[in-house]
């Protein structure tokens, strides 16, 4: 972590697919609503905002958006999406809330060529695991162990690759990033 992302965006550059994999924002405790109606803090909110406005200043915005169906996951997208305006098409899906990893392969699998940079917003330990599966065998391997650690809210992993989304398999991609909330403050 601590990343430039000036130097993260000419690294990405070079690759025509990139998988922006990030853990929704920080939310309230578990409350009797049940864990999928949690909600945002406004810490949350603000690390929301904030990395939309990082990734928007620096060409990252995705052209397609996969977002978990719970609460917390469809705020932090709003959140960024106010940053991004209309352009992503952003796609609601239930699986990402409990699909476990396979939900996280199964939305870059349908991720027609058309796209080149896809966003995955969901939650841990899925999606740290799914970037662990996804990152190539000659990763960095401090960032593989960021991974194994887990993300913390509204980190984002930054996975690319020249081969269409719909190829990638099981070490498909280079890990180029894990990106903590501080690493988009202004």
């Amino acid at each position: 972590m601590g990343q430039s992302l000036k130097k993260l965006a000419k690294r990405v550059a070079q690759y025509r697919y990139v998988l922006l994999v990030m853990r929704h924002a920080k939310t309230e405790p578990a409350n009797m609503s049940g864990d999928r109606a949690r909600e945002l803090t406004d810490k949350g909110r603000k690390q929301a905002k904030s990395v939309g406005k990082g990734l928007d200043a620096f060409g990252l915005v995705p052209d397609r958006i996969a977002c978990s169906g719970a609460v917390r996951a469809e705020q932090t997208l709003d959140r960024m999406l106010k940053v991004f305006g209309d352009g992503p098409k952003v796609d609601y899906r239930q699986s990402l809330y409990e699909g476990g990893v396979q939900a996280v392969f199964d939305e870059i699998a349908r991720t027609p060529d058309k796209y080149h940079t896809l966003m995955v917003v969901g939650h841990e330990p899925t999606v740290s695991l799914a970037c662990g599966w996804i990152a190539s065998e000659n990763s960095d391997r401090s960032m593989l162990d960021l991974l194994q650690l887990g993300l913390s809210p509204a980190s984002v992993v930054v996975l690319a690759s020249n081969a269409p989304f719909s190829t990638w398999q099981v070490h498909a991609a280079d890990l180029l990033a894990v990106l903590s909330p501080k690493d988009f403050d202004d």
